[in-house]
């Protein structure tokens, strides 16, 4: 077994710090104009939907379907080495934003499109830096 390595943490600047904040704590947040307009994701100064810079977050459900995905088996970084095969997936959340994330399960071929996830609770997702999901139950 090799040696265990941190992963990669994500650059944290003004636009997302709220959302990895949140992270820290089990939460997935998403961005959405104060005006209106349908949350989105990934965290930006601007809605892309209404081109407001009156934003403001809103905790999401972590439930959503796999849209489409990735089995990695070449990771490019060694901290993933000894995880292989990882799934990255793109996600449809229930409140209509997607974003791609890390799936987590025991049985590569149970992910299809089309599958339910939902958000790994914490303290079960404490490693990862990133809201990592795993099938529904």
């Amino acid at each position: 077994m090799s040696e265990i390595l941190d992963y990669p943490r994500p650059h944290e600047d003004e636009d997302n710090r709220p959302f990895l904040e949140a992270w820290r704590e089990g939460r997935l947040m998403l961005q959405q104009s104060r005006s209106g307009g349908p949350p989105f994701f990934y965290p930006r100064p601007i809605c892309p939907y209404t081109g407001s810079t009156d934003l403001v977050w809103k905790e999401a459900s972590g439930r959503g379907r796999i849209v489409s995905f990735s089995i990695v088996m070449r990771p490019n970084h060694p901290s993933f080495n000894d995880e292989v095969p990882i799934i990255l997936a793109e996600i449809a959340l229930e409140e209509g934003a997607s974003l791609l994330a890390r799936v987590i399960t025991s049985d590569a071929s149970a992910v299809t499109s089309g599958t339910a996830v939902e958000l790994m609770p914490r303290p079960e997702a404490a490693r990862y830096p990133l809201p990592t999901f795993r099938l529904a139950a």
